[in-house]
């Protein structure tokens, strides 16, 4: 655990399969404005989404074991719900820092919502674990809790971060993912369980076709963070951040002023 000893300089690393971490790293880099970060996406396995639950929860471990060696944390985040609903206790039993999964917002929804549906916008990967199963039962068991899994909509979040155009009418078709299933008539609170969709969060509101809240866990991972840091110190001032990359190409170099302006100007491979 971090504690007084910790060099102010110890990174809280950032971990996800792409850029989508970035909406966890934004709130936290709010609540604490010096923290020192490292963001790590692997850029090899990406998209995480597609692939099945043994080569994430193979993979995902090794990577953030290689990184902790390389940076040596105070911290480690998942930033990925795919990662953290598959792999995370399997990173925590390999890691002997703090590990801070994101997961799907589901609890908070349950409390919100007032037409007791639910939908949870995520991963194809993410959409179908057991976790999402436990947490539905554990909070939202009076609840319909509708489930949507968009890899377009993965896409579509990396390309606006680049720059790129993109389908306009990707976001619409994600959300008719969940409004088209029973009880999606009723349906007030979106739960956006891939941290790639908060990027996107404008667009999907201005494609619902009427009011709808959209709610994600970046708020509460920042709280968390500081919690788990206790009284261990941070810079005096906000430091340089390291985006680190599995694979280095041209995905990458078009990302680097949208990295930029999360703070992080410093680009390595893994």
């Amino acid at each position: 655990m971090p504690d007084a000893s910790t060099p102010p300089d110890a990174p809280v690393l950032f971990f996800d399969s792409g850029v989508g971490g970035l909406s966890i790293l934004a709130p936290a880099k709010t609540l604490i404005p010096n923290i020192p970060v490292v963001y790590a996406a692997d850029s090899a396995g990406f998209p995480y989404g597609t692939k099945s639950d043994a080569e994430i929860a193979a993979r995902v471990p090794a990577l953030l074991g290689r990184l902790v060696e390389r940076y040596r944390p105070r911290i480690a985040v998942i930033a990925c719900n795919t990662a953290a609903t598959i792999a995370l206790t399997h990173v925590r039993a390999a890691l002997d820092i703090p590990v801070v999964g994101t997961v799907p917002a589901i609890k908070p929804a349950a409390i919100a919502s007032k037409t007791r549906v639910i939908g949870v916008l995520g991963t194809e990967a993410t959409v179908r674990q057991p976790y999402v199963d436990r947490l539905t039962a554990e909070h939202g068991a009076d609840c319909t809790v509708l489930r949507h899994g968009s890899a377009a909509l993965v896409a579509y979040a990396e390309a606006r971060l680049r720059g790129e155009p993109a389908d306009p009418a990707i976001p619409a078709d994600a959300l008719a993912g969940l409004l088209d299933q029973p009880g999606g008539e009723r349906m007030d609170m979106v739960v956006l369980a891939c941290t790639h969709f908060p990027l996107v969060r404008d667009e999907l509101a201005a494609a619902a076709p009427r009011p709808l809240t959209f709610l994600d866990g970046g708020e509460g991972i920042a709280r968390r963070i500081a919690y788990l840091n206790g009284d261990a110190p941070w810079p005096d001032a906000p430091p340089e951040g390291i985006a680190v990359f599995t694979r280095i190409d041209s995905w990458v170099e078009a990302l680097t002023p949208a990295l930029a302006g999360f703070g992080l100007t410093r680009v390595k491979a893994l």
